[in-house]
């Protein structure tokens, strides 16, 4: 259809072999998919931290830390389609990833239309059934009653505007990207600040509070924006809130 905007997805590829790594992103880059590159268990786990990932094409065996073992880690902090790459050899290894959380998988060599019709059907699933918020259009970023448009630099919270400082704006940017990601204050402040982090406990933790108080209904209780005894600041959308 003539004018209709398409969403972008990030899809991160791992294997070790960059051969594979590059033929994969022709296939899923002619689709305006945005790839991320990994080429090993340890650096895809990296990655799932530091972006927003909507689907994994994860080969199984690799140096470092394998197929299996980085899908086994990586379902302990997301619940991202994850789609195995094995070779035919590889059977037992297509049932163990299975096992320990991976959502399809893919026998080498790659048809590269099947390719295509896997990652597109896992997407769908991902994004129809409430797994995850389909992306919102560029720059413009939600969780729960919380939205916040870097074009505009504004936040609101239920529909109405909220006056943040600058760095209280771009704390809650850090965290509203990538929600339910843990960032210790040295990260906070280092991403934010730009600088080293000396004395960053004090004062992420001043803005920390100065922001709940104007993104939260109850401050003292927070539902969105919260912290992780020992490990940093998180922010969540609400929607697994028990209370």
């Amino acid at each position: 259809m003539n004018g209709e905007v398409r969403e972008m997805y990030n899809i991160l590829i791992c294997d070790d072999e960059r051969d594979i790594v590059a033929a994969l992103k022709i296939y899923l880059s002619g689709e305006d998919y945005h790839i991320l590159e990994a080429y090993d268990g340890r650096e895809a786990l990296e990655a799932v931290r530091r972006n927003e990932v909507h689907l994994i094409l994860m080969d199984v065996m690799m140096p470092n830390l394998d197929g299996v073992a980085a899908t086994a880690r990586i379902r302990e902090i997301s619940n991202v389609p994850i789609i195995m790459l094995t070779a035919k050899s590889e059977s037992g290894d297509k049932v163990l990833g299975l096992n320990v959380g991976a959502d399809d998988y893919i026998t080498k060599p790659f048809d590269p239309t099947e390719v295509v019709a896997r990652v597109r059907s896992q997407l769908r699933r991902y994004t129809k059934l409430g797994a995850a918020p389909e992306p919102e259009r560029p720059g413009r970023y939600s969780a729960g009653p919380i939205t916040l448009d870097e074009e505009s630099k504004s936040v609101t919270v239920d529909g109405e505007g909220v006056s943040l400082t600058p760095i209280e704006f771009n704390i809650l940017r850090l965290l509203i990207k990538h929600p339910g990601r843990i960032y210790s204050s040295t990260e906070i402040y280092e991403m934010v600040w730009n600088e080293n982090a000396l004395g960053a406990e004090n004062a992420v933790s001043v803005h920390i509070r100065h922001l709940r108080q104007k993104i939260e209904m109850d401050p003292s209780e927070p539902r969105y924006l919260k912290v992780v005894w020992g490990l940093g600041y998180k922010l969540e959308d609400g929607r697994h809130d028990k209370r």
